[in-house]
């Protein structure tokens, strides 16, 4: 129930990157409102990639990361939906087989303190949809330029 939940959830940002990359030009995507603000392609790339490691986690699954190259990627919306697909199909095969025990034990994540697998789910979730407000805000100063 609770996996089913969060399946539930993820799937429902990755509808909201999708509603967010649909249609949009490579420079659109690809625009930094400031030299150290990441552009939109930035954001759903880190997103993916947070969302990939912390299920891996929360599965005591091997990750290999490279947090710092999400930061300087570039895409075109074809690529983006690709990735946002690859994801959906990730986390259900990943949520499909969590057990009550990935839920309740504490879980390493990269060098941060262990944590609860479930609240991995949760903070993760909300970090993902942190970003979805940072794309929508990147796009309004996207089409407020003069």
């Amino acid at each position: 129930m609770v996996a089913e939940t969060f399946r539930t959830l993820f799937r429902d940002v990755h509808e909201s990157l999708r509603k967010q990359v649909r249609g949009l030009d490579h420079g659109t995507l690809n625009w930094r409102p400031l030299p150290k603000a990441n552009s939109i392609a930035v954001l759903v790339t880190h997103t993916l990639g947070s969302q990939r490691e912390m299920i891996r986690a929360v599965r005591s699954l091997p990750s290999e990361r490279d947090r710092d190259s999400e930061f300087r990627a570039e895409a075109d919306a074809a690529r983006l939906l690709e990735m946002i697909d690859e994801s959906d199909r990730h986390m259900d095969e990943l949520l499909a087989a969590v057990t009550p025990a990935d839920l309740t034990e504490m879980r390493p994540r990269g060098d941060r303190p262990h944590r609860p697998g479930v609240e991995w789910l949760i903070s993760n979730y909300g970090h993902s949809r942190e970003h979805i407000a940072q794309i929508d805000l990147t796009k309004q100063l996207y089409d407020s330029r003069t």
